[in-house]
């Protein structure tokens, strides 16, 4: 089983938690954002250190709120990769609706290529309306397909996002493409070049190493789209038994469009939420801020949908849950090292584990604190776990 480490990569608020600001009314100055920066590149140079497998960064824009300040996780990773030698660097995720997809797809191979074949490629089509709009010039957003009023944004979002993803596919993938479709005419006719017209398109760079697409599968559209594509699919946020489900179902349309049979576990990653302490009571204690600090930030785009909610079917949207229904459902792992051992080994039963993820700085958090989080869980929760 491989296991690595994600981040949102936001700013230290001490004051986190239910108490704390509203999130719209946190504003935090380009030092305190630097330092996020400075403090989230020593987190990936220690998960290298500490023997993780992998390191996830995010995409986000314009969020004044510090929650996560990390526009370009490509550039970062860059960065990161000059200072490891070993560790595989994604993005979970390169919102795809907001890049032009050739740029993103150049990017990612001189990432890979340079990194001498870390890269793992994280495609996603979003959260964040405040961050699409201005990014696309106010033609895309991003919508759910549970949420009427969002129904139509959720339909041109799956389209271009769909559409960008096959142009990606192609420039990554042969020597020359061409691509003509509803939103992408790659090359647009007419271009003149040395007294001709250019018809195809070569990307340079492309990958010289294998590489790996992920994609977060959140809806039911998506749990049938990943599996067609033959990327891998991201689990995250699910309460316990709709987990299994998704997880199951993904597999097994993944053998359908592809004419195999996998592992229990492969092709699929686990992202899982993790706090860790002497005791589970210090553990619960010093986590709920940070857990807390999390819903008042993402309750409101939808992401409570993966829990069960008070009538025991599917939460709402904007619900937000307690620590307590958090740890209930299995979203987060929370107490001593042989508590989160335990949870983990409760999923590597039931889902076959091959890729684990964990989540261990929570918004606000010190960055003093994610790097003792992440040194306890290496040092005394996986060398309880069965890595075979």
């Amino acid at each position: 089983m491989r296991v690595g480490v994600f981040l949102f990569g936001g700013v230290e608020m001490p004051d986190a938690g239910v108490g704390g600001p509203d999130p719209l009314d946190r504003r935090y100055d380009q030092q305190a954002v630097l330092h996020a920066h400075r403090e989230l590149l020593e987190c990936g140079v220690l998960a290298e250190r500490l023997g993780y497998d992998s390191f996830w960064l995010t995409e986000h824009h314009f969020q004044h709120e510090g929650y996560e300040v990390v526009p370009n996780g490509l550039l970062f990773s860059a960065f990161l990769a000059a200072r490891t030698s070993r560790l595989r660097i994604g993005t979970m995720f390169n919102i795809v609706g907001q890049w032009h997809p050739l740029r993103l797809a150049e990017d990612f191979a001189l990432l890979h290529n340079l990194s001498g074949g870390r890269g793992i490629l994280g495609v996603g089509r979003g959260t964040v309306p405040r961050e699409m709009l201005p990014l696309t010039a106010g033609q895309f957003s991003v919508g759910s397909h549970d949420n009427p009023d969002a129904a139509e944004a959720d339909r041109r979002n799956r389209e271009l996002t769909g559409e960008a993803l096959d142009v990606i596919e192609l420039a990554l993938g042969q020597e020359s493409f061409a691509f003509q479709g509803k939103h992408f005419s790659l090359p647009p006719p007419g271009i003149p070049d040395r007294g001709g017209e250019v018809s195809e398109l070569t990307l340079l760079p492309r990958p010289v190493y294998p590489f790996q697409t992920w994609q977060a599968v959140t809806s039911p559209p998506t749990l049938r789209e990943v599996p067609r594509r033959g990327y891998g699919g991201v689990f995250w946020l699910k309460e316990r038994e709709r987990l299994q489900q998704d997880w199951n179902e993904f597999g097994a349309l993944f053998d359908r469009h592809h004419g195999g049979e996998l592992d229990p576990g492969e092709r699929r990653l686990l992202v899982l939420n993790v706090a860790v302490a002497a005791t589970r009571e210090q553990a619960i204690a010093e986590v709920r801020p940070g857990h807390d600090e999390f819903w008042k930030f993402l309750g409101p785009y939808g992401w409570g949908r993966g829990y069960n909610g008070p009538g025991g079917g599917p939460a709402p949207a904007g619900y937000v849950p307690t620590l307590e229904e958090s740890m209930e459902q299995g979203v987060w792992a929370v107490g001593s090292p042989a508590d989160v051992a335990e949870a983990i080994r409760g999923y590597q039963s039931e889902l076959g584990l091959q890729d684990l993820v964990l989540f261990p700085g929570m918004p606000g958090d010190s960055y003093d604190r994610v790097r003792a989080q992440m040194t306890l869980i290496a040092t005394e929760v996986l060398p309880r776990l069965d890595h075979s």
